[in-house]
């Protein structure tokens, strides 16, 4: 099969096509990326010059360069990371996300629906769901979760769910949906939590953490999510979302000290600032769909995938430091 990857030169999208070379070494992979400033060719250094990968710099709301590719390379599977993903940033510039992750999902899927396609495959985020209160640690969110986004970057990541539906319903496109719970592992960029909070210890410099750093995240290694998208991508049921979690919760704070004491950093480098606007307090995903249709489950424990992931970071300073 021939499968395009957006945004595969991302933190994610990167993994992915690491992890499919690695166990489907029948297929063959085409890179579309931006390049933005998440972006890194280097990245993709050890695949580049393959006859089985090729990489394409483009946008993905450039329709007419979508469609020439798809033309091209007459696609099997369409996998779509390719989006604007930092809170922060979309805070502070909401068009950006609401372009990229919004109308280049719909420039996607028009080429799908224009060339064919075996799937369509949309990688989402359990933020779309919005927040859990910290004082009810039984409540998770499920599939069927109303969506109730908080910032401009969640909204626009629903939207696009949204819309995945839709052609799914109204033009019969072969869709899936996969939202994950906070990926963590090599190659993610330093403005991340945990990657930052390694870089800047490494520094020592200071480690910023918002408000008193008691919200919750559940965790997942990189490569677990991966495998969790091959799965759905080829046996997922069409028109189906599927939750992805590591049933990992950890407050932000005590991630920032496992880190000071494996690089035995002290905490006074911690420094609380003051809190993001509209801060999600605790997400939890329930993974059960993924388990009982698919038989997944996540491999990698928190404590060992925070370890492999720092000493990656110690391994690959020419990455960071660029």
């Amino acid at each position: 099969m021939t499968i395009i990857v957006t945004g595969g030169a991302g933190f994610i999208g990167s993994n992915f096509i690491f992890f499919e070379m690695e166990n489907h070494p029948a297929d063959r992979i085409v890179c579309l990326d931006k390049l933005t400033y998440a972006g890194n060719a280097a990245t993709l250094a050890g695949v580049m010059g393959r006859p089985d990968f090729r990489f394409v710099k483009l946008d993905i709301c450039d329709r007419d360069g979508v469609y020439r590719l798809f033309e091209e390379e007459h696609p099997d599977i369409v996998v779509n990371f390719a989006a604007e993903s930092h809170v922060d940033r979309s805070i502070e510039n909401p068009a950006v996300f609401l372009e990229t992750n919004i109308i280049g999902t719909s420039v996607l899927m028009d080429a799908c629906r224009k060339y064919g396609i075996g799937r369509y495959h949309q990688v989402s985020t359990d933020e779309v769901y919005g927040d859990l209160p910290l004082d009810q640690p039984d409540l998770a969110f499920y599939e069927d979760t109303p969506l109730r986004p908080s910032s401009p970057y969640s909204t626009s990541k629903a939207s696009a769910d949204l819309l995945v539906q839709a052609y799914n319903r109204t033009y019969g496109l072969p869709v899936t949906i996969s939202r994950c719970s906070n990926n963590y592992g090599p190659f993610q960029f330093p403005e991340k939590l945990i990657p930052l909070m390694i870089v800047n210890a490494l520094s020592d410099q200071p480690l910023p953490v918002y408000g008193d750093g008691m919200n919750v995240r559940d965790w997942l290694y990189v490569k677990d999510h991966c495998a969790a998208i091959d799965l759905v991508m080829r046996k997922g049921t069409v028109g189906e979302i599927y939750n992805i979690g590591g049933r990992s919760e950890m407050h932000n704070i005590d991630i920032v000290k496992m880190i000071c004491d494996y690089l035995g950093k002290p905490y006074s480098l911690i420094e609380h600032t003051a809190d993001r606007k509209g801060h999600d307090k605790r997400y939890a995903i329930d993974p059960t769909r993924m388990q009982d249709e698919l038989g997944w489950r996540p491999e990698t424990t928190f404590a060992d995938g925070l370890k492999m992931t720092i000493q990656w970071y110690l391994d690959n300073r020419n990455w960071w430091s660029e």
